[in-house]
C-alpha cells in the first residue's frame, strides 16, 4: 500500500507518493499562490496524484490515505482555518473536498505536527512514546507526542510552543503579541539579534562586512560566520540558544519527554547553536528531569521531511 503526503506552502505545494517503508517514490509540485478557489486547487492536486500512480504503473486502489500538512490545519475539522499566507481565504474544507474524488482517509494537521509525526513513524523517534519536535525556520513550530499520540488539544491547534512568551513586552511577534520565542529563535529573529549586536559593537570586527545592510543579512550568512569563529555571530547563537533552551526546559515540565528533536535551517549551523543550547537546557531544566531527556537532531532529510511528515499523518486514523 502507498500513501500521499502533501505539504502546503504559501508559494508552492509539494506532493509525494510514499511507500510503506517511508521511501518517496515520486514527487510533483504545483504553485500554491495562484489559487484563490480551494475547490480548483484540490481538483488539480488530484490530477497530480492520478498522474503519479499512472506513471509508476500503480493502481489507485493501492492508496491507503492522504496526509496534508498545512498552515492553520485543524486535525479535528479537516479544514485549513483562515491561513494568513494563503490566497485561498476563509474556512477551507480540504478533507471534505478530497472525498469528492477518492474514498480513502484524508488527514490534515499543521506542518509542525506533521514533522513530529514523520519523525515518529519514519525517523529518530521510532519506538519513543513521549517527545517534542521544535522546527526552526521562518517561524518556530512544535509538535508534541505523549503516550504515542500527537497532542491536538480541545481545538485541534494545541502545541504552539513557538508562541510561548519568554520576554514580557519583548519583540513584536507575527502573532500579534510580544516576546514570543518565535521572535528570537526563528531565522528572522536570529538576524535581528545579530544586527542589534552589530549596532552595539561597531568596533568589533566581523566576518560579515559592515558594508552589507541589515536588510540583506540572512541566518545562513550568520551561521557561516559563526562556524568561521566570528565573535558577533557566536554571541548571536549563544543568546538564541539561551532562550530556546529555556523554552525547551519549560516544555519538559508539562510532558516529561524522552527526547526533544530539533530541525530546520537555523538548526543546521551545528555546534555554535547546539553546544550553548544543551548548556542552557541543562541550566534551566528542573532537577527531577536532569539526564532523562536529551536534545537530538531530526533524522529525516530536509528535502523529505515535509512529504514524509504529511504522509505519516494517515497513521492517526488507523
Amino acid at each position: 500500500m502507498y500513501s500521499i503526503g502533501i505539504d502546503v506552502g504559501g508559494t508552492n505545494t509539494d506532493i509525494g507518493l510514499v511507500s510503506e517503508n517511508g521511501t518517496i517514490i515520486a514527487r510533483k509540485n504545483i504553485p500554491t499562490s495562484p489559487y484563490s478557489d480551494y475547490h480548483i486547487y484540490v481538483k488539480d492536486i488530484m490530477e497530480q496524484i492520478n498522474l503519479m500512480f499512472s506513471e509508476n504503473n500503480l493502481n489507485l486502489s493501492s492508496l491507503s490515505g492522504i496526509g496534508m500538512g498545512a498552515p492553520n490545519g485543524n486535525f479535528y475539522t479537516g479544514c485549513v482555518e483562515y491561513a494568513p499566507n494563503l490566497k485561498m481565504k476563509g474556512l477551507l474544507e480540504f478533507e471534505k473536498e478530497f472525498y469528492k474524488y477518492i474514498n480513502v482517509p484524508v488527514v490534515l494537521s499543521n506542518d509542525a505536527n506533521a514533522a513530529a509525526y514523520g519523525e515518529y513513524v519514519y525517523g529518530g523517534a521510532k519506538g519513543l512514546q513521549h517527545f517534542i519536535m521544535f522546527t526552526l525556520g521562518t517561524g518556530v513550530g512544535s509538535g508534541i507526542v505523549i503516550d504515542g499520540k500527537l497532542v491536538h488539544g480541545s481545538t485541534g491547534t494545541a502545541g504552539e510552543l513557538g508562541h510561548c512568551i519568554l520576554i514580557p513586552n519583548g519583540r513584536q511577534c507575527g502573532c500579534g503579541r510580544k516576546g514570543c520565542l518565535e521572535a528570537y529563535a526563528s531565522a528572522s529573529g536570529i538576524v535581528r539579534t545579530y544586527c542589534e549586536l552589530r549596532t552595539d559593537n561597531q568596533s568589533q570586527t566581523s566576518w560579515i562586512s559592515s558594508s552589507i545592510p541589515d536588510s540583506e543579512i540572512t541566518s545562513l550568512m550568520i551561521g557561516k560566520a559563526a562556524n568561521a569563529g566570528d565573535p558577533l555571530a557566536l554571541e548571536t547563537y549563544r543568546r538564541t540558544a539561551d532562550l530556546l533552551g529555556l523554552a525547551m526546559a519549560n516544555a519538559v515540565t508539562f510532558s516529561a519527554p524522552e527526547a526533544i528533536f530539533l530541525m530546520g535551517g537555523p538548526a543546521k549551523v551545528g555546534d555554535p547553536l547546539l553546544k550553548p543550547l544543551r548548556e542552557s537546557f541543562d541550566k534551566y531544566i528542573l532537577d527531577i528531569y536532569k539526564g532523562k531527556c536529551c536534545i537530538r537532531m531530526s533524522e529525516l532529510k530536509d528535502n523529505e521531511v515535509a512529504i514524509l511528515g504529511s504522509a505519516a499523518l494517515i497513521h492517526l486514523r488507523k
